[in-house]
């Protein structure tokens, strides 16, 4: 085994270092510290059985140091306030269908860091449980990439805990990139989430958090946000969910959703709203989406404005009326009114939702006819004469020019 470098950080006082014949260097040297020290561990591979942190230190790895679960466990434990854990690789825990495997598992703590980690082949990779305080931030996880979710579990886990902020990690390869479960009062910012198997990030029963500069790209599906209240998702990108079912944001039976300057680009859905009452989606983008929203007829309250469409198969499609979902100063592409006073407003209000895509609700199989004659005749045809889309979706004060100054 590898000989311990231990420092303490606050008095350099001198500690006894387990030498090179111990087989767990690491937990003898935590059996050591006292509360408050900094335990240092040199470069090498360290394959221990788990190692649990039971006091306040501060743990940082040298470039190179390697904990190693070997395919049979979880790696590191924290179980204890005030510890920070940073600079390590963790990988190999092996995968598990009785228990949920960590490489680095904190529960019933406070004020924890993990900081500049890098996780590689765990089936989950950093999992809190019943935190409070704790901040996750810059570290790399990279699961193994399987194409069924039993297989993998989520990048980072969160589950019954309050004021933890996600920040800058980069998570690809699980189940989800993200997952978060009774959390409330989080902060995720400026990660970036791709090519997981499922979601980007999926969270659910999560009140009065916030979602700020993140982008999920490239995941089975984006963001699915579920049976939560106050939520703010701001300046994230939500790109290349593509498949049958993929969508780049989903909102399932939640309310007071704020979505400010988002980007929605390449999804097959961009934004779908099922139960979602009280949405209100300023300054965003929705660009070269399939259907850029579906807004389902339990949706009942919402309101657009200063948003921009382009490209778009479809830019709005609803199963009912509408509702109270309202368009007010959005910026479509497909417009074809005038602006006689020069006041940057159409004189013309705008029917966002096609009669083709009427049609393609009631029968898929249509979509054939997408770029036929047939339709675009119909797609004239209904702006001269707007009597079979819903009359109640409607933007009264269509703008002339993209609000997103975004260029095409």
């Amino acid at each position: 085994m590898f000989l311990l470098a231990l420092l303490v950080a606050l008095n350099q006082r001198p500690v006894v270092v387990p030498g090179p014949a111990s087989a767990t260097p690491i937990a003898d040297a935590l059996a050591l510290a006292a509360p408050g020290d900094t335990v240092r561990i040199a470069a090498g591979i360290y394959r221990e059985p788990t190692i649990v942190v039971h006091r306040p230190v501060t743990l940082i790895g040298a470039p190179g140091a390697v904990l190693d679960g070997e395919g049979q466990h979880v790696i590191l434990r924290v179980r204890a306030d005030d510890v920070t854990i940073r600079g390590f690789t963790f990988r190999n825990t092996g995968f598990s269908y009785s228990e949920d495997r960590a490489a680095l598992e904190v529960s019933d703590a406070q004020r924890c860091h993990i900081v500049g980690n890098r996780v590689e082949n765990a089936f989950f990779g950093i999992y809190l449980a019943q935190v409070t305080d704790c901040l996750v931030d810059s570290n790399r996880v990279v699961g193994a990439g399987r194409r069924d979710e039993v297989g993998t579990g989520s990048g980072i886990h969160l589950w019954s805990s309050r004021n933890v902020t996600v920040l800058g990690n980069q998570i690809s390869g699980h189940r989800d990139g993200i997952y978060m479960e009774f959390s409330h009062h989080t902060t995720v910012r400026e990660n970036l989430s791709t090519r997981n198997t499922r979601y980007g990030l999926h969270f659910m029963y999560s009140d009065s958090s916030a979602y700020v500069g993140n982008t999920f790209e490239s995941n089975g599906s984006g963001v699915a946000v579920m049976y939560t209240r106050e939520v703010l998702m701001q300046g994230n990108r939500f790109a290349n969910a593509k498949g049958a079912n993929a969508y780049g944001l989903l909102l399932k039976d939640i309310k007071n959703a704020q979505l400010t300057g988002n980007t929605f680009q390449g999804n097959t859905t961009a934004l779908l709203a099922d139960g979602a009452d009280g949405i209100t989606a300023r300054d965003n983008r929705f660009e070269d989406n399939g259907w850029a929203l579906r807004l389902l007829g339990s949706t009942a309250v919402g309101r657009f404005e200063g948003n921009a469409f382009r490209g778009n198969s479809f830019d709005v499609v609803v199963n009912g009326d509408g509702g109270q979902v309202s368009f007010d100063g959005n910026w479509w592409q497909d417009y074809r009114g005038w602006d006689l006073d020069h006041d940057g407003v159409g004189d013309v209000v705008h029917h966002p939702v096609r009669l083709f895509a009427v049609l393609v609700e009631h029968s898929q199989a249509t979509m054939l006819l997408q770029r036929s004659l047939f339709v675009r005749l119909l797609d004239a045809a209904e702006r001269a004469l707007p009597v079979l889309t819903p009359a109640g979706v409607v933007d009264h004060r269509p703008l002339m020019h993209d609000p997103t100054g975004a260029k095409p």
